[in-house]
């Protein structure tokens, strides 16, 4: 059984891991349910960009051959825009799938009842507003990203004026442009990442505050960022943001595991007909989708398995926010009297 409302307490990291453990065990089939098809969804949109990664890949190749820079430039620029779209949507359907699973799980920690209608219910209720703060989180996502890739952008730049400025010559300040041309590309790519990381981190309550609370775009946008803000105990471990670090690493971890191990009969299909790391091998000989297509069904089940795990973690952090934070175990044993 679920935790009755008195069991309600500040929680350690493990303590938070090992009770969304315990759930997922016990809610199996209800979580695997919630989350097939978000999974199927997510699999369709993927399953497009692939097939229109192929094509692109081949009118790059002819561009290439023909040296056609028009007609590359104008094929990255419809593949490109492509990718970034279907990605934020992607993501945009796994955040609903969150959503779903945190009406499902938080009432069931404290003890109502909540069955998996309740969270699509949610979903449809709130997709209008769940779907303007996502909006709003890519907003500042993408001023963070470009916030943090600026010193590599400068150092790129001046690199660049360096050796432009010193053509023809040998000397310690072209070194010097070299080094900056070569070293800005790679804080620019350190920046994505951690702007990537800072937006996982930032946002990673959204879904659970809509899933529990009434609450309009910018006021939920504003809510999860302010669970997640100062410090809940003494030491590192303490701030709020060090925890919820460390769980979305967790997280992390668990959906790269879980992608891996459920790709495992789509790879094997795929290397029996060549190297799938190589674009050219496969596109002389494509896998037939006859065999492809049921290989990627199983792994679209085995993340409809295993994926919930990961949201469940979500959804514990946000139950352990508003008990650390509000005092919820207290509200609900003076409730229950």
């Amino acid at each position: 059984m679920s935790p009755p409302p008195s069991d309600l307490r500040p929680l350690a990291l493990g303590e938070i891991i090992d009770r969304a453990a315990t759930f997922w065990r016990k809610h199996f089939k209800t979580l695997f349910l919630l989350s097939l098809g978000f999974n199927l969804v997510s699999y369709i949109l993927t399953k497009g960009l692939q097939l229109a990664a192929q094509r692109s890949y081949g009118a790059i190749l002819t561009a290439l051959r023909g040296q056609d820079l028009s007609a590359l430039a104008s094929e990255y620029g419809r593949f490109l825009p492509m990718l970034v779209a279907i990605l934020g949507i992607s993501y945009w359907v796994y955040s609903l799938n969150t959503l779903a699973v945190a009406r499902y799980v938080v009432p069931t920690q404290l003890g109502e009842s909540a069955s998996p209608a309740d969270g699509m219910q949610r979903v449809l209720k709130k997709a209008g507003t769940f779907t303007g703060a996502y909006l709003l989180s890519l907003l500042w996502a993408v001023g963070a990203m470009l916030l943090m890739m600026l010193p590599g952008a400068l150092l790129t730049g001046a690199g660049g004026l360096i050796v432009v400025r010193t053509e023809g010559a040998v000397s310690g300040a072209r070194v010097l442009g070299w080094i900056l041309v070569a070293v800005g590309p790679i804080l620019m790519a350190l920046g994505l990442l951690g702007g990537l990381l800072w937006y996982l981190l930032r946002f990673s309550l959204l879904a659970p505050v809509l899933a529990m609370e009434e609450l309009p775009v910018v006021r939920s946008f504003r809510r999860s960022g302010a669970l997640l803000s100062g410090r809940v105990a003494p030491g590192f471990t303490g701030r709020v943001t060090v925890r919820a670090m460390l769980l979305v690493t967790v997280v992390s971890l668990i959906l790269l595991a879980v992608s891996i191990l459920c790709g495992l009969p789509a790879m094997l299909v795929q290397l029996t007909h060549g190297n799938p790391l190589d674009p050219a091998a496969a596109a002389a000989n494509p896998v037939p989708q006859s065999l492809l297509v049921p290989a990627e069904l199983l792994q679209v089940v085995g993340q409809a398995v295993f994926n919930p795990l990961g949201i469940v973690v979500y959804a514990m952090l946000y139950l352990d926010m508003r008990v650390r934070r509000e005092g919820l175990d207290l509200e609900r044993r003076l409730e229950a009297r």
